[in-house]
């Protein structure tokens, strides 16, 4: 098989962005009041946290932007600035679109509206159904992914593509999904998406699907999408080829089995570094640490020995080694900027301060990128 001239390239560019997925669930919405109770936002999840082994660090406790709440313009503000000061060109706010019904949008809407802060961003639709275990299966369903009519669903996105500050790759707005392969009809919602977008003058777009899960793995090509987007952590790699579904059904089979899992962090860095090439466009993302305890209790999986130190090189080496698209740009993906109930998160919190955003910006550096912010 011949390696295609864009894979594995080392190489450290100024047209390199790094962009961190960012989740909204940090307001009140009237749906989280009725399903887990009044004021429900994340940080509940993530305040009753408690250690689960000997040197388990729980709580993860916000730092200097203390339990905040997107509504206010002064919080989405200070994340900004943070994140540009630390290597960071922009966000990815997830997307919740059920058939024409969107949920936690008031935050992206709010930096639309406003026009502020002017850090670059685009949207990833979580394309799932919302269940009270919080792993996307269909156990007890809280709000289905129902997916409706994609042409309204596009014209939607068009109007959030031709804000100047949507981030362009080789020119074209790009858009995440992260569950492609549950698209009902992937090729006929890609087509329109780009139908739709050139239509209202947004011009091409740039469709990239994420590696979320073991069976979203295949060519994006093939589903209509131009290249692919790894997910840390790559299950694959943690749980030696087990899908996170086989390792719950372990669970309920050995209930006397330790009932959490834990990994070395810097295993799973050697993995996702080994991992072989593909003949497509994938480019790589990085986690500063992984503990989603906070979420689903004792069934939680955590990373151990995560360090700034081990953060730093593995981003530098995300930096060389991400491959460039046909325009000559490269891209470096984050999971993720605030997903406390998950434990990564590279937000400053009170054990550790900004710890891994200083390491984050530090790797970026002994790449030869030094970073800079653009649409």
């Amino acid at each position: 098989m011949t390696t295609p001239p864009h894979v594995g390239a080392p190489r450290s560019t100024p047209n390199q962005r790094h962009l961190a997925f960012y989740l909204p669930q940090f307001h009140p919405i009237a749906e989280n009041d009725e399903w887990w109770g009044p004021g429900f936002t994340e940080w509940v999840n993530v305040a009753k946290a408690r250690p689960l082994f000997h040197g388990h660090r729980q709580p993860h406790l916000p730092g200097e932007l203390g339990f905040y709440d997107l509504r206010l313009a002064e919080t989405r503000a200070a994340q900004a600035e943070l994140a540009a000061a630390h290597g960071i060109d922009g966000f990815i706010y997830y997307h919740y679109w059920f058939g024409g019904r969107r949920l936690l949008e008031r935050p992206f809407d709010s930096v639309r509206a406003s026009g502020e802060p002017d850090l670059p961003f685009a949207l990833c639709w979580a394309n799932e159904a919302w269940t009270r275990a919080w792993d996307g299966h269909t156990r007890e369903v809280l709000m289905s992914q129902d997916y409706g009519d994609d042409r309204a669903h596009a014209r939607w996105l068009a109007e959030a593509f031709a804000d100047p500050r949507y981030i362009r790759v080789d020119g074209k707005p790009i858009f995440l999904v992260y569950r492609a392969s549950r698209l009902p009809d992937a090729r006929r919602t890609t087509d329109v998406l780009r139908e739709e977008a050139e239509r209202a003058g947004v011009g091409p777009l740039f469709l990239a699907r994420v590696e979320s899960f073991t069976d979203e793995r295949s060519d994006p090509a093939a589903l209509g999408f131009d290249a692919a987007v790894e997910f840390a952590p790559d299950w694959k790699v943690v749980n030696g080829g087990l899908t996170r579904r086989a390792v719950s059904a372990a669970r309920r089979l050995f209930p006397s089995r330790r009932p959490w899992q834990t990994r070395n962090y810097q295993d799973l860095v050697a993995g996702m570094q080994a991992k072989p090439a593909v003949d497509h466009l994938r480019f790589p993302c990085v986690t500063p640490r992984w503990d989603n305890s906070p979420r689903r209790g004792r069934n939680g999986f955590v990373l151990t020995g995560d360090t700034p130190e081990r953060y730093r090189d593995w981003v530098a080496w995300a930096a060389r080694t991400a491959p460039a698209t046909p325009g000559g740009e490269s891209l470096v993906f984050v999971n993720a900027w605030n997903e406390w109930g998950e434990g990564a998160h590279l937000e400053p919190c009170r054990e550790r301060g900004r710890a891994f955003l200083q390491a984050h910006r530090d790797g970026r550096a002994a790449a030869g990128d030094p970073g800079r912010t653009q649409p």
